[in-house]
């Protein structure tokens, strides 16, 4: 239970650490511009950076579709229960019982094979949410080289 524990802290961590580095950056009229002035430099930077970069912030920040409900895909619990069941067949024969063997094997390895589908779909969801705050991020620093080569301190 530990180990899940800290799992999902680390993953949430993660989340949070590239969900600040593809923000926004802060502006600021470094040579004294008008607000008037940086409104108008800010809207032509925002749209130089999504002509230059090809990234609609828009279309960009919007909430991935994450993976959810049962973790069947990729075949994981039927090789989980192949698996188990020959090394329960294994033990059961030593036993004596090989047939009961594979089958408390088989049940064993359904339940391992569902663990690693669900650590699986973790995983895709986690790689989405980080390629969307990439691209972000790849938006947000093209915006900024805009806004520094127009004057402003830019961080």
């Amino acid at each position: 239970m530990k180990r899940w524990s800290c799992i999902a802290v680390c993953v949430i961590a993660a989340v949070f650490a590239s969900a600040a580095s593809a923000q926004k950056p802060i502006i600021y009229p470094a040579k004294k511009q008008s607000a008037g002035q940086q409104k108008k430099d800010d809207t032509e930077c925002l749209a130089w950076a999504k002509t230059n970069t090809g990234i609609d912030p828009a279309i960009a920040s919007q909430p991935v579709q994450q993976e959810s409900g049962p973790a069947v895909g990729g075949g994981e619990r039927v090789r989980g229960a192949a698996r188990g069941a020959v090394g329960g067949a294994v033990v059961g024969g030593v036993a004596g019982d090989a047939g009961t063997g594979a089958g408390v094997g088989a049940a064993a390895g359904v339940v391992a094979g569902g663990a690693r589908a669900r650590q699986k779909q973790r995983a895709q969801n986690e790689q989405a949410n980080q390629q969307q705050q990439q691209t972000l991020a790849t938006y947000y620093k093209a915006y900024g080289a805009c806004m520094e080569g127009r004057g402003y301190t830019v961080k």
